[in-house]
């Protein structure tokens, strides 16, 4: 399997937000807050090309991963595979790719209550700074 990152452009979106649906059902189902229009429209309302990367597998599109600097701290977002990419060490290989960019910023997350994300945060050194009854906001300090 070869991977790669490329640069995302206003062209994505909409390929972006159906894998987002289809990658977030199950978590969101079980968390009985599924709405087939709002987990499509928040992607939307919330797109920035300019700090997504788009992943590629074997020359067809796999999954997104965004990075957002902010104030004290970088945001990792978006940051979605195609079901029949996961379970498969890609998600590692991605996550370590970018967090090596990140160098020593601070990275933060948020992922889901329940959702086996967060096992792979975990591994990379996240660790639970709050959460909630659905969200589990996770960081990475680089020491």
């Amino acid at each position: 399997m070869r991977w790669r990152l490329r640069p995302a452009t206003a062209n994505d979106l909409e390929e972006l937000v159906e894998l987002r649906a289809v990658a977030m059902r199950p978590d969101l189902e079980r968390l009985g807050r599924y709405d087939d229009h709002r987990v499509r429209q928040r992607l939307r309302d919330a797109y920035t090309p300019e700090h997504t990367r788009i992943i590629e597998v074997d020359g067809e599109f796999a999954g997104s991963i965004s990075i957002r600097p902010a104030e004290d701290r970088h945001w990792l977002e978006h940051f979605y595979l195609a079901p029949h990419h996961q379970g498969r060490g890609l998600g590692s290989a991605v996550l370590r790719s970018v967090l090596d960019e990140a160098g020593a910023a601070t990275v933060a997350l948020n992922v889901l209550q329940g959702s086996p994300a967060r096992k792979l945060y975990e591994r990379h050194g996240f660790v639970t700074e709050t959460e909630d009854p659905v969200d589990v906001f996770m960081v990475r300090k680089f020491l």
